[in-house]
């Protein structure tokens, strides 16, 4: 291989790592605690997110909606409800503002609180104040480091940008010098028997290899979501010539009509039905006179197999509905969609999800090996040239 072109990578690698790592470990960290974080949640509070009687028939949606806002403090809105198609799950109400100039999470947070009732009996079965929640705080941890939204993002966003550079500049590193016998098992083996030394660099060499793919897939949908301008490039040159449908956007009636509880009923009602054979289904309200109930009923684990729904809000009419399975949404459309399920691995199912959760956990420990390597190589002094004693005789 090119040594300079050896040596660039080594550098790159190096200063990159030294300027980005601790930021790498808490990002890495993070994302393993949220590897499984509703699988947690239901194991540690199921209290909340399950009732304890199964019944016929569930109260009237307007009407979980009203007591969902009695329970909040403050006379505050709920704006999104989740539900399951386990009816053995209970209905999770949001109500949540956000101020994004911020420059803490607490101070991005202005509310946020989830109320979850039983949808049989209207019963509240908790109030929680999701910003002192471990999981939101870990979140935004992962997201922003909890230093708001200009800067935290910023800061997270490009040091994933240096990350990817670094899976790049690795690969070149791990390439030996020459090839042989012993060099190829040394790319994919760690030599257990040897010093401690060797063995932490034989752990940052190659488990930092197994890594890549995976690193590499969750590298590239963080930058998607951190770099609007990549992210809106990348879904117009792959759209190409496809057209993009425009927002939805209710009706104003020349009245105002007084049937707002009937309506919200309708689309409570059509979304339940649309939940047959499905996994759960978010629903958020309507934001200005314009707005639409959006409705977004998920088929299983991977997110991005839905139903989209957009409802007037003054008639309950379905204005749009679009499925994941429709060939008119564009390749960069679909692939957007798919982001989130990229990110988490559960694009891949299950394996997915846990191979992800092996490479967080790789992507943890690389800085920290390689650091150790840097101090170790540092400790390292060459040797002295012993001078050659020049004797004269006459």
């Amino acid at each position: 291989m090119n040594s300079i072109l050896r040596k660039t990578a080594y550098q790159l690698h190096l200063w990159l790592g030294l300027t980005s790592g601790l930021i790498v470990v808490i990002m890495a960290v993070t994302g393993c605690i949220l590897a499984f974080e509703k699988e947690l949640k239901h194991a540690i509070h199921p209290e909340k997110y399950f009732v304890k009687t199964i019944k016929k028939e569930k109260l009237q949606f307007s009407e979980l909606k009203l007591k969902a806002e009695q329970a909040l403090p403050d006379t505050l809105k709920v704006s999104r409800v989740e539900i399951s198609s386990d009816p053995s799950r209970s209905y999770a109400f949001r109500s949540l503002k956000m101020n994004n100039t911020a420059l803490t999470y607490w101070g991005t947070y202005i509310h946020y609180y989830r109320v979850y009732i039983d949808p049989y009996t209207g019963k509240v079965l908790e109030v929680e104040n999701a910003k002192n929640d471990f999981f939101e705080i870990v979140m935004d941890l992962h997201r922003r480091l909890l230093l708001g939204e200009k800067i935290g993002k910023t800061i997270t966003g490009y040091s994933t940008l240096i990350l990817a550079i670094m899976l790049f500049s690795g690969l070149v590193i791990w390439y030996p010098k020459k090839m042989n016998k012993k060099a190829l098992k040394g790319m994919f083996s760690i030599k257990i028997s040897a010093k401690w030394k060797r063995i932490n660099y034989d752990i940052h060499k190659v488990l930092g290899f197994y890594a890549v793919i995976p690193l590499c897939l969750i590298s590239y949908a963080a930058l998607i979501w951190n770099f609007e301008d990549v992210d809106q490039w990348i879904k117009k040159t792959l759209n190409g010539k496809t057209k993009t449908e425009q927002k939805a956007k209710s009706t104003i009636p020349s009245e105002e009509s007084s049937d707002k509880k009937n309506i919200l009923n309708i689309v409570g009602n059509r979304v339940e039905q649309s939940l047959a054979n499905k996994k759960s289904a978010l629903i958020s309200f309507p934001k200005t006179e314009e707005g639409t109930y959006y409705a977004e009923v998920t088929y299983g684990n991977k997110q991005y197999q839905n139903e989209q729904f957009n409802f007037d809000q003054y008639s309950g009419k379905i204005l749009r509905h679009q499925s994941y399975k429709d060939k008119n949404i564009g390749n960069g459309t679909a692939l957007r969609e798919r982001n989130y399920d990229l990110h988490t691995g559960s694009l891949f199912g299950m394996t997915g999800r846990i191979v992800y959760l092996f490479a967080g956990m790789i992507a943890a420990s690389l800085p920290i090996t390689g650091f150790i390597i840097y101090i170790n190589r540092k400790k390292k002094k060459p040797k002295k040239k012993k001078g050659k004693i020049l004797t004269l005789s006459n």
